[in-house]
């Protein structure tokens, strides 16, 4: 099990594609030809770009009654639809059915840039819909070239309302296959969340689910700009973090910012595998570092973007899992710290735009 695509609906699936062009340096790609009535089908225009294995595909409506307007009518623009990879779809709806999960398109043929698929459609938690694609030649999504800086989909965090946590873990373990493997209870002066790590034991995709312990909690804001739940952010793996930032930042995208006693605090943590140069990059490019202190020395490096749209709900994340030299292992899961240190930088966000009212930044 691991992600085809993402598929965002907006206003102008055009303008995004520019952006994620003109900013990321994604490239444009063919975009999907139904053979067959779809959820996709009339959710036009859109507009598809990628880059190595990652695939994200942007629908604007297509007319007042269409599906992208039906959710843009509840929702601000967001991702609509985690589109999964199956080896049998058949065997997968056989499931679905006996789990109850609503089937909201059956199957039906398509074609694209890397061959023919079959696919069908089903509701996720709340209104996220979930795609599922068995391709003919399912190589064609591992799309990551050597020379590419985006290695793929690494994690994508749902947030849900205070008291489903249980019930949509337990729902994506049924259906998906999921395994619980790390949890954490974050908590501030102002405000709390609770979160559960979900992975995949065949791609080892992982799907952190978040949800408010708190009634001014930044998952509890986004919840009520999203009316309702859904996901909050999409982190893309990357090879090497800070070159990337860099260009990024000199292409205007704009990040979370860190405080410089992170790094003073940093620098006085047992285990830091960076260079002085390293640890000055890091600093100057706002990027968090966390590592296990188990005697392993990967590194995870992780930066934030702002939010994307209009409204302070989806943002990507950029990670980047260092090996340690010794076992030759990637750094796995996620580190408290960062977790930590990614609640307290959205939270001053929120503080800014007046949600926490008393709180100072």
């Amino acid at each position: 099990m691991q992600i085809d695509h993402i598929h965002f609906y907006a206003e102008d699936a055009q303008r995004w594609q520019t952006w994620f062009t003109q900013k990321w340096g994604l490239q444009t790609v063919q975009q999907v030809d139904c053979l067959a009535d779809s959820p996709a089908a009339p959710a036009t225009p859109s507009a598809v770009v990628e880059a190595g294995a990652v695939r994200l595909k942007f629908s604007a409506p297509s007319s007042e009654n269409c599906p992208v307007s039906r959710y843009l009518d509840q929702h601000p623009a967001g991702v609509a639809d985690l589109a999964f990879c199956v080896t049998s779809l058949e065997a997968f709806l056989r499931r679905a059915v006996q789990l109850k999960a609503e089937i909201l398109q059956p199957v039906y043929w398509g074609r694209d840039a890397f061959g023919s698929f079959r696919a069908a459609c089903i509701r996720g938690w709340g209104d996220l819909r979930h795609t599922l694609i068995e391709r003919s030649q399912p190589q064609g999504i591992d799309r990551a070239a050597a020379t590419t800086d985006w290695l793929g989909i690494d994690h994508v965090v749902l947030n849900v309302e205070q008291g489903s946590l249980g019930q949509a873990v337990c729902w994506y373990e049924q259906l998906f296959g999921f395994q619980r493997c790390q949890n954490f209870a974050i908590q501030t002066a102002y405000s709390a969340l609770c979160s559960q790590v979900l992975r995949h034991p065949d791609s080892g995709f992982q799907m952190p689910i978040n949800e408010p312990a708190s009634a001014s909690s930044q998952i509890q804001e986004f919840l009520d700009w999203n009316r309702g739940s859904g996901i909050q952010h999409i982190a893309l793996r990357v090879r090497q973090i800070l070159p990337l930032i860099e260009q990024m930042r000199q292409n205007g995208i704009a990040f979370l910012t860190v405080p410089s006693s992170y790094y003073e605090q940093l620098a006085q943590r047992p285990g830091l595998a960076l260079t002085a140069s390293e640890q000055a990059a890091v600093a100057q490019q706002e990027v968090l570092v966390d590592w296990r202190l188990d005697g392993s020395e990967a590194l995870l490096l992780q930066a934030f973007t702002q939010p994307i749209f209009e409204q302070p709900t989806f943002f990507f994340e950029l990670i980047e899992r260092r090996r340690c030299p010794i076992s030759q292992r990637f750094a796995e899961g996620f580190g408290e710290g960062n977790f930590q240190a990614l609640f307290e930088a959205i939270e001053r966000e929120q503080i800014k735009r007046g949600g926490l009212p008393g709180a100072r930044a």
